[in-house]
C-alpha cells in the first residue's frame, strides 16, 4: 500500500513544521472534565492536599478571565437549572518552556498567534448526572460575535470565519462568547489548557495508554509507531492527539474521533486506584492543573470546584458520551464544515430532557477508529433488588441522529492507522 506521508526522520521528534500546519490540533482535553483534573484532589485527596488547597486556589485565580454577558453564578451549582455547561479551549500558544518541540511554527511569524484548535462543551446534567462532552471541528465556519479585546475595545462582528480563530479575536471569553451562541446553551464556566499544559498534566498522571489497531505513520507530527497498545507521555501524548494524516482519512473530523479514544482512556486513568489512591499522585495532578490551566472567575471557587468533582465523580462511564457536533460540507470550500442545524437542534433538545443518550452513528467518523469494545455476558439470572428497595424505574434512551458520531467512556476504540497493509 502506498503512504500518502514521508516517514519522520531517525532521531528526529517534532510536533509542526514549517508551512505543512498553519494551526496545529494540540489536543482533546479533556473528560470526566475539570472535575478530576483540578477538583479530584480536593474530594478524593482531601486529607492529603487540604493543607495546600488555599495556595493551590490562590495561584489559579491569578490569571483568571471575566466571560462576557454571563449572569452571577449561583454558589451552589444544584441551583442552576437544567444542569451545568463548562467549555474547554485548547489553544496552539508557543510557549517559551515548549517552542523548541514546534519547529518553525514558533519561530516563524504566526509564533504570536494563538488559535483556539481544540473548542469542547462538556455538559453536565441535572440529577441523574449524566456527562456529554460535544466536540466542535476547529474548520466549522460560523459567526463570530464582537467582543471585548484584552486591551478593553470592541471587535467586529464576523459574518464567517473558522471557529478556532475566535481567541484572536478576544480570548477565552469570545470563545466562550461564540459557542454560547451557536449553541444557545449558557455557558457559566471555562478554561484554557495550552500545548504545555498537556504535555505537563499527561505527565503528572504517568502516561495514558492508547490503542493502535495498525501502524501510525505522520510526517508532520514525527510519529511513526507500529501498532500495539502504547504508553504515550508528555510530547507523545501531544503528538497522538494532533495526528490527523496518520489516522482514518486523515481528515480532522477523524482526528477528533482519535482524541475521544485518549479521553475516553484517560478518564478510566484519572478514577484508577493508580491515580485515586496514591495521594502524591493526586497532588502532583493538582498543582499540574492549576500551573497550566487558565481558567473563568466563575470557576476559581474552591466550593465550585469541588461541586463539580461531586457531581461527575460517581457518573458511570456508559452514560458519558462523547460526541461530534453535526456538521455538513462547506457549499463554498470542501475542506470547511459549516452547522448541521437540524441535528444540532435534535442533540440540544436531548441534553433539555435528560434522557438517557443512545447513539446510532458510528463509533467514530471518517474511519479514523475501531471500535473494539468486547461484547458484555448474558447474564445467567435477573439482578435481585435489596429488601426493602425499589428499584428506580429505567429511562427511555433517546436516539440521536446517525450522522452524530462518538462513543461513550465505557467504550474501548482502537487508532485506525494508516499502515493498515503492515501489521
Amino acid at each position: 500500500m502506498s503512504q500518502s506521508t514521508k516517514p519522520a526522520k531517525r532521531g528526529r521528534r517534532t510536533v509542526a513544521r514549517h508551512g505543512e500546519l498553519k494551526s496545529p490540533h494540540p489536543f482533546g482535553m479533556l473528560m470526566k472534565i475539570f472535575g478530576i483534573i483540578v477538583a479530584v484532589v480536593l474530594v478524593a485527596g482531601a486529607g492529603v492536599a487540604a493543607y495546600a488547597a488555599y495556595d493551590l486556589t490562590a495561584s489559579f485565580t491569578e490569571d483568571a478571565v471575566d466571560l462576557e454577558g454571563q449572569e452571577a453564578v449561583p454558589p451552589d451549582i444544584g441551583a442552576i437549572e437544567g444542569g451545568v455547561n463548562l467549555f474547554v479551549a485548547g489553544t496552539d500558544a508557543c510557549e517559551e518552556a515548549y517552542a523548541g518541540y514546534f519547529g518553525d511554527r514558533c519561530t516563524g511569524p504566526d509564533a504570536e498567534v494563538e488559535l483556539n484548535d481544540v473548542n469542547m462543551l462538556v455538559h453536565i446534567s441535572d440529577s441523574p448526572r449524566r456527562v456529554t462532552v460535544i466536540s466542535f471541528p476547529r474548520d466549522l465556519m460560523i459567526s463570530i460575535p464582537s467582543c471585548t479585546a484584552e486591551d478593553g475595545s470592541e471587535t467586529s462582528p464576523v459574518d464567517y470565519a473558522p471557529i478556532n480563530t475566535a481567541y484572536t479575536q478576544g480570548g477565552l471569553a469570545c470563545v466562550v462568547k461564540t459557542v454560547a451562541a451557536l449553541s444557545e446553551q449558557p455557558i457559566p464556566f471555562a478554561a484554557k489548557v495550552t500545548w504545555g499544559g498537556v504535555i505537563e498534566v499527561t505527565n503528572a498522571v504517568g502516561g495514558v495508554d492508547v490503542c493502535l489497531a495498525s501502524g501510525i505513520r505522520d510526517y508532520y507530527t514525527g510519529i511513526d509507531w507500529p501498532a500495539g497498545i502504547r504508553n504515550v507521555q508528555g510530547i507523545e501524548a501531544l503528538q497522538f492527539l494532533r495526528t490527523r494524516h496518520g489516522v482514518g482519512d486523515g481528515s480532522d473530523l477523524g482526528r477528533i474521533s482519535n482524541q475521544q479514544q485518549y479521553m475516553s482512556r484517560l478518564a478510566r486513568k484519572l478514577v484508577s486506584e493508580d491515580v485515586l489512591s496514591d495521594p502524591s499522585t493526586l497532588l502532583k495532578l493538582a498543582t499540574t492543573a492549576v500551573d497550566n490551566v487558565t481558567p473563568s472567575k466563575s470557576l476559581t471557587n474552591p466550593l465550585t470546584l469541588v461541586q463539580i468533582a461531586l457531581a461527575v465523580k460517581n457518573v458511570p462511564f456508559d452514560e458519558i458520551v462523547f460526541v461530534q457536533y453535526p456538521v455538513l460540507t462547506d457549499p463554498y470550500d470542501e475542506n470547511k464544515v459549516v452547522p448541521n442545524e437540524e441535528s444540532a437542534r435534535a442533540l440540544w433538545d436531548a441534553l433539555a430532557a435528560n434522557q438517557p443518550l443512545q447513539l446510532t452513528g458510528e463509533a467514530g467518523t471518517n474511519d479514523a477508529v475501531i471500535d473494539v469494545t468486547p461484547e458484555a455476558p448474558v447474564p445467567t439470572e435477573p439482578a435481585t433488588p435489596t429488601p426493602g428497595e425499589t428499584a428506580a424505574p429505567a429511562q427511555e434512551a433517546i436516539a440521536l441522529p446517525s450522522d452524530i458520531s462518538g462513543s461513550t467512556a465505557a467504550q474501548e476504540t482502537c487508532s485506525n492507522g494508516n499502515l493498515r497493509d503492515e501489521g
